[in-house]
């Protein structure tokens, strides 16, 4: 039976080591199903050798018994003694769509190999067969299976509904909000207007309106009013007549339409010029518009929601707003609240982040050290969830195992300050108070130690409440 594998020479590197298979190779399971022992375990022998997991089955019920998930690989005999290596490839296709099978054949006929490939596996190599051929496709084809677990693995988290777990957060305010979406979710209610600084989640709070509303089945589409121009923006809402602008050869659907049943979000609503602001109006009271240089009403059904981190009410006051979309927009309204206002909530966030970036990354960190937890909640987020969340993916760039203070270099200084338990304002008081001392209470002395000004150090000592000797005075 050795014939069965041809010259089977181990491939040596320069320094006279095996040569292994991709770096990954450590990690891949493959199952090798085939009646005679020998091939078996000549594969099985050369596998392991190159890293691999193995596994081994003799029969096709043996095989499918050990067929699950974890497999990345399948060498599968075309000839097994209880049932043909096409039923069993049909039904590990069934079970496990992503796992690659090659399947090996004593037969090199055209209608076999046709057969074959129609039925699902990825190569097919003719027996006798070359061991070191027979490996390269070994690595290619593991790392396809890993390829396309991934791409399955995005499409179902893209695909995913955006519930209202994805709102995190145990403080009574984030349970407020929470409670407040759902409601708005549930309701008729067309137009919806979300407030709050940049960072804050008003996004994600508009995906799950929709998401978890009876309009899910339907398009949730997006645009920032402040990343187009006034007319960009006017073609991405409504669309464009045939002949509106050269090559405009056919009429094209903006977003209300694109979006119609649906919902749209406007990000930024804020910042839209004002003959955009009727237009947008116009939808929201008549459920109609015009595309430009249209004749025509187009008539959509589609829930608005806009965002804004403006005050929309100085803005109606200075009349860069209108008045009346305002009073369109506010009556059902959800505040997001700063970071810096849910300090509660900062441990859950940074746990939920590395658990996120521990999947996507496929990393390993366990958790971060109290301090900085610490830390972080002393911090004010200017970002907010947002800056907090990029805070989190750089600090797991490295390799560890647990965060440290270490892992957050690009952190403001006052954040590692913090970790100390310092006071910003206690340290200042400080500083003056010593350099005084050191200066023997001579205030232009004491400033210049400091690198102030003699107004600026006497400011701070009417500030801290500081007692100078008059003799010590200049």
């Amino acid at each position: 039976m050795t014939d069965m594998l041809d010259r089977t020479a181990t491939a040596a590197s320069p320094l006279g080591e095996p040569l292994s298979q991709s770096s990954g190779a450590s990690r891949a399971t493959v199952l090798v199903v085939d009646d005679d022992h020998l091939v078996r375990w000549s594969l099985v022998e050369r596998l392991t050798r190159d890293g691999y997991r193995t596994l081994e089955a003799g029969t096709g019920r043996e095989a499918l018994k050990l067929f699950t998930d974890g497999v990345d690989l399948v060498l599968l005999d075309y000839s097994l003694p209880d049932t043909s290596g096409l039923a069993v490839l049909r039904e590990m296709g069934r079970h496990g769509p992503d796992t690659l099978v090659i399947l090996l054949t004593a037969c090199s006929s055209v209608d076999s190999a046709v057969e074959v490939t129609t039925g699902g596996a990825y190569h097919c190599i003719t027996k006798p067969f070359n061991l070191e051929e027979l490996m390269l496709l070994v690595g290619k084809a593991v790392e396809m299976t890993r390829l396309r677990r991934d791409v399955r693995a995005l499409r179902a988290n893209q695909a995913q509904p955006c519930g209202l777990d994805r709102i995190v957060g145990c403080s009574p305010t984030m349970q407020a909000v929470r409670d407040l979406l759902a409601k708005i979710a549930a309701s008729r209610a067309s137009t919806v207007l979300l407030i709050g600084e940049r960072g804050t989640g008003k996004e994600l709070a508009a995906k799950v309106i929709h998401d978890t509303s009876d309009r899910t089945t339907r398009p949730f589409l997006s645009v920032s009013c402040s990343a187009l121009t006034d007319t960009l923006l006017e073609s991405e809402l409504f669309g464009d007549e045939r002949g509106t602008f050269t090559g405009a050869r056919r009429p094209r659907r903006g977003l209300f339409e694109s979006a119609n049943g649906g919902s749209v979000f406007l990000d930024d609503v804020g910042e839209m010029a004002p003959w955009l602001q009727a237009k947008l109006l116009r939808v929201l009271e008549e459920r109609t518009f015009r595309r430009p240089g249209g004749l025509e009403d187009v008539h959509v059904d589609v829930r608005v929601i806009a965002a804004t981190n403006k005050n929309l009410e100085e803005a109606v006051d200075n009349g860069t707003f209108r008045a009346d979309l305002f009073y369109r927009l506010n009556p059902l309204s959800v505040r997001l609240p700063p970071l810096r206002d849910r300090t509660d909530d900062i441990a859950v966030l940074t746990t939920h982040y590395i658990d996120h970036f521990n999947r996507e990354c496929r990393k390993h960190v366990r958790g971060a050290n109290p301090e900085v937890f610490a830390a972080l909640e002393r911090y004010s987020w200017p970002g907010n969830v947002r800056e907090l969340r990029n805070t989190v993916e750089r600090a797991m760039l490295g390799d560890v195992d647990v965060l440290t203070l270490d892992d957050f270099p690009t952190l403001s200084p006052r954040v590692r300050l913090a970790a100390s338990g310092l006071d910003l304002k206690q340290l200042e008081r400080d500083l003056v108070i010593q350099a005084l001392e050191r200066a023997c209470g001579n205030q232009g002395r004491a400033a210049m130690l400091l690198g102030l000004n003699r107004d600026q150090i006497r400011y701070r000592i009417q500030k801290f409440g500081l007692n100078i000797p008059h003799t010590a005075q200049p």
